[in-house]
């Protein structure tokens, strides 16, 4: 008889083998040897200054997307009119969001280009109807070029530039935002908004993102940013085992010691594995984002506000569940 005593980590496994000439027995015993351990994480705090405000992220927020697009890639999220605008932002806010995020320049790939005049002329005329409808929200724009962030934050005092290209679309933008003074949002792309989805490649994905980010965060301190958001950037130049093994391994970004963002809203990751449309994702969505708060997002960007925010209240739930027993 052989005894052999293994580990995973949750149980301990004893495998007993008897051998004889003409028969073969496998016990297998489970013992458990453990405390049942909760898969969520425990959200560390921060808070961001927007403006002279201190804006607490000790609790997960949920932060509504209004696109001032014709061509966003859900059609639900385009607002244009004064009317489709204000109510978009009055319904952010009555949902329970705490953030909105404008965006004037669809990131999807084949969308038009947009100029930075017409870029400028879509954001001054939404944000002065989003500042009138939802002047308690926390405002990010959604934009790669630095005289458009420039403009938005000194002109309607928007609180954070939201950057898709993580500074490689303008060589501006890092210095513009640490002369700005306003929180950053990185995100991780590779490629452009044209050609990110072009089969991405890598060599060693996580190992990339993580260098794409901590060189980028170091050059943001060395600029004097002080507020950074990570932004994985799910869907952007990535292959959909790529998106999934990044909300797989989004806990590893709490080496960076920053807030995390997660945007992973009725994108294609969803309806390319479940079938659909982005209109049909919603369900996607909330288990994606069920699982991004669990892995210690800080920041929920979505279409669906309503449905985030209940998502965000059940977690918090279970993880004061959770506390209580340990």
């Amino acid at each position: 008889m052989r005894t052999r005593r293994l580990s995973n980590g949750k149980l301990s496994i004893t495998k007993q083998a008897t051998f004889s000439a003409d028969s073969y027995n496998l016990c297998i015993a489970f013992r458990p040897t453990y405390k049942p351990q909760t898969l969520i994480m425990t959200l560390k705090p921060y808070s961001i200054n927007c403006n002279g405000r201190l804006f607490a992220l000790d609790k997960p927020q949920v932060m509504g997307i209004i696109n001032v697009t014709p061509d966003s890639f859900y059609a639900d999220s385009r607002k244009q009119s004064d009317e489709a605008i204000a109510a978009r932002a009055r319904q952010i806010v009555a949902e329970g969001g705490t953030m909105i995020d404008i965006g004037a320049y669809s990131s999807r790939p084949g969308a038009d280009e947009v100029s930075v005049e017409e870029e400028m002329e879509r954001l001054r005329h939404g944000l002065a109807i989003v500042g009138k409808e939802a002047p308690q929200a926390v405002v990010s724009v959604d934009t790669f070029r630095a005289d458009v962030a420039k403009m938005c934050v000194e002109e309607y005092g928007v609180d954070i530039i939201n950057d898709i290209s993580g500074g490689m679309l303008d060589k501006h933008m890092f210095r513009t935002a640490a002369q700005l003074g306003v929180p950053y949002i990185l995100m991780h792309m590779k490629g452009t908004p044209a050609t990110m989805q072009l089969a991405p490649h890598y060599d060693h994905f996580m190992r990339e993102v993580f260098l794409y980010f901590a060189e980028r965060v170091d050059r943001l301190h060395d600029l004097g940013v002080k507020d950074i958001i990570l932004d994985p950037g799910f869907g952007f130049g990535k292959t959909l085992e790529n998106n999934y093994e990044l909300m797989n391994k989004m806990g590893d970004f709490r080496e960076f010691d920053l807030p995390i963002l997660v945007g992973i809203s009725r994108k294609s990751m969803i309806y390319k594995l479940v079938g659909g449309t982005p209109a049909d994702a919603l369900g996607g969505t909330i288990a994606l984002n069920t699982i991004a708060l669990e892995r210690g997002a800080h920041i929920l960007r979505v279409h669906d506000v309503k449905a985030a925010v209940e998502t965000v209240k059940i977690v918090e739930a279970l993880q004061a569940t959770s506390a209580n027993e340990e």
